[in-house]
């Protein structure tokens, strides 16, 4: 049978069940990333499981995301991170070292792995021939400590590119037009594998920026495959035994086929406050901005940063515009330096950042109230960039560039020059000292683990009650992202290993009295969340789902829910049900009380219930999709509980 590349990859991987789209499949995980935001909780993890070492070929934890230190919550949390990297066998990267994805990338990617990431854009390392996928902490945890990944079997979306790009026209224009086409879910369920000879054209550090933006598609991975060009980089990063080829094969077959023909597309850009909100430059073309952004996981590459500067070269930006560089790897950073790039965009105006996540993720960087933000980033989410009433646009290097010198949106093939010829180092910087490698057993033994005054264990998790009837506190509509049921930033993210604190800033964006009034009933009822489509969207942080669990969250009730989302509730012990018919949605008003009897049995062997809405003589029906297994782990409380139990099966 002819294999496509994502088959091969999970194929080689199929612990158990089968390939068929919607069936649950569990894969062997090579290795692991964990980021500082949600790493903590992780090791946390580790150490409640007892786990001796990792179990993978190879885990890597990065400090890239709360690399501000206002105060001693982060540098504390760093030491944390790095003697729990230490003790369970981990490769350790420093602050300063940069963003994660691009720099696993360049060290430890290698074709035909499978990579477990507790960050959603851990899908970017599906450039490079690999199953990447973003998951919550506790799974994570779970790959570190050598168990299976659970995913449901995605379909397989085919998309073949053909033709060459124009002039100013860029990677990310090509998965902005492919937001353009469907919107952010809909990759939901679907691996999206890219093939054809318009790969021809594009680098590994290009392919980086399209599978990057996977994530805001909803899809599980993307998937390129590993040919000549993977070959290339990874010879360019010392590593060239790494690689081996794997494509499609002839005559293979996608449960979805589509093309882009790359010479039609045009500068693209997403419009405030979602990155599927993307239309051509011509339609916000002569837009003010205050702040113009280059760098972040989706335009992490050299020459991503090498043609902003060639743009902005000898040039003066805008008078009132804030030109944010923000690199992705300290090795990035130095072959700018040393081919003068960087040079280029301080004399212009520009302010250089230190290499991280930065104002991607909210740390720094915020824009000013009431003005327009233009940034390279993967997500313009609200609030996300660290002001609350922002106004975000998501676009490639060439708009920012071309934009900050003029103080509008502007569109780059305006310019009066030649569109840059810029090409990536033959021989990069490599300092393969910047990733920190794992001690021997022996030293990791000897290793205690480092724990500053924000470290908070995590509470027990009461197991699912028979009865639930609880009041609907918040009522939400579609795509409601992670980011606005516990926001990132300088405020919020120094708390992650501290949940009764963090737990403070739930749902603070819609409802400024969510904590106060989930705390006054959490010991009495608890309650119930109801949402539309696409319910917790976005980031893979686990917060979202652990927080309002803190407070009472026992349901959820949704017309469908992002796919790590979904996992993260089930970790949790949170109850996801689904509306039989969606139109029940307009039925529920925040503040109604609902009652679900005879829960535990009913999940165990029925796939739907009823749920009574008090006072109104209403009765709606509602559908779980849970496997046997997560079945279990609901049972139990959530999978803290749920591993705790099979190691006391076990003796």
């Amino acid at each position: 049978m002819a294999l496509n590349v994502a088959q091969k990859l999970i194929n080689e991987h199929l612990v158990s069940g089968e390939m068929t789209p919607g069936k649950e499949i569990a894969l062997s995980i090579d290795q692991t990333l964990t980021q500082d935001a949600t790493g903590t909780m992780v090791m946390l993890e580790l150490e409640a499981m007892e786990i001796e070492r990792a179990k993978t070929e190879a885990s890597a934890q990065y400090v890239d995301h709360n690399v501000i230190q206002e105060d001693s919550k982060n540098p504390d949390d760093h030491l944390f991170l790095e003697s729990a990297a230490k003790r369970f066998g981990l490769y350790f990267s420093r602050p300063g070292n940069g963003v994660s994805h691009p720099v696993h990338m360049q060290r430890l990617a290698i074709p035909g792995r499978t990579l477990l990431g507790s960050d959603s854009h851990t899908c970017a390392n599906g450039c490079m021939g690999m199953l990447a996928m973003g998951a919550g902490g506790i799974d994570v945890a779970m790959a570190i400590a050598g168990e299976p990944y659970y995913v449901k079997m995605p379909e397989i979306w085919g998309v073949k590119l053909t033709g060459e790009l124009p002039d100013w026209v860029g990677a990310k224009d090509i998965i902005l037009e492919f937001l353009r086409r469907h919107d952010v879910k809909g990759g939901v369920g679907k691996i999206i594998e890219y093939h054809g000879p318009g790969l021809e054209q594009l680098s590994a550090m290009d392919r980086h920026v399209i599978a990057n933006m996977g994530a805001e598609l909803g899809a599980t991975a993307t998937v390129f495959p590993s040919d000549e060009e993977v070959k290339r980089f990874l010879k360019s990063q010392g590593r060239e035994d790494d690689w081996y080829e794997i494509t499609a094969d002839q005559g293979a077959t996608y449960d979805i086929e589509e093309e882009i023909d790359l010479s039609t597309l045009v500068p693209m850009i997403a419009k405030p406050s979602s990155p599927g909100n993307v239309v051509a430059i011509s339609e916000v073309e002569g837009e003010e901005i205050y702040q113009s952004y280059v760098g972040s996981s989706a335009n992490p590459g050299y020459s991503d940063f090498a043609i902003a500067a060639d743009i902005v070269k000898g040039q003066q930006i805008a008078s009132g515009v804030s030109f944010d560089i923000n690199p992705t790897s300290r090795q990035m950073l130095t072959d700018l330096v040393e081919n003068g790039h960087i040079a280029s965009l301080l004399s212009s105006g520009a302010r250089l950042h230190q290499a991280g996540c930065n104002g991607c993720i909210g740390m720094g960087q915020a824009p000013a109230s009431g003005r327009n933000s233009l940034r390279t980033t993967p997500r313009n989410f609200p609030g996300r960039s660290g002001t609350r009433e922002d106004s975000v646009f998501l676009c490639g290097p060439e708009v920012a560039a071309a934009s900050a010198l003029y103080g509008k949106i502007t569109d780059p093939r305006t310019l009066d020059m030649k569109y840059p010829d810029v090409n990536e180092p033959d021989k990069p910087t490599v300092d393969f000292r910047l990733l920190e490698e794992p001690l021997t057993l022996e030293k990791a033994k000897a290793t205690e683990l480092h724990k500053g005054p924000n470290i908070a264990s995590i509470p027990y998790m009461e197991p699912l009650p028979d009865n639930i009837n609880v009041p609907v506190l918040l009522k939400v509509g579609d795509n409601f992202s992670t980011d606005e049921i516990l926001a990132g930033g300088a405020r919020v993210l120094p708390y992650r290993s501290n949940l009764p604190e963090i737990s403070k800033f739930a749902f603070e964006i819609l409802d400024e009295n969510y904590y106060n009034r989930s705390m006054d009933i959490r010991e009495k009822s608890g309650h119930a969340i109801v949402g539309g489509t696409n319910y917790g969207q976005g980031s893979s942080r686990e917060h979202a789902a652990l927080a309002p669990r803190y407070l009472g969250l026992k349901v959820v009730i949704v017309k469908d829910f992002a796919r790590i989302h979904l996992q993260n509730l089930i970790n949790f012990g949170i109850l996801p049900l689904t509306f039989a018919d969606p139109r029940d949605f307009d039925k529920l008003e925040q503040g109604d009380t609902l009652e679900l009897k005879n829960v535990r049995k009913t999940i165990q062997d029925s796939k739907e219930l009823k749920a009574v809405i008090q006072g109104k003589d209403k009765e709606i029906r509602v559908l779980h999709a849970l496997s046997d297994r997560q079945v279990d782990i609901m049972l139990t409380g959530g999978l803290i509980n749920w591993v705790k139990d099979r190691q006391s099966d076990k003796g």
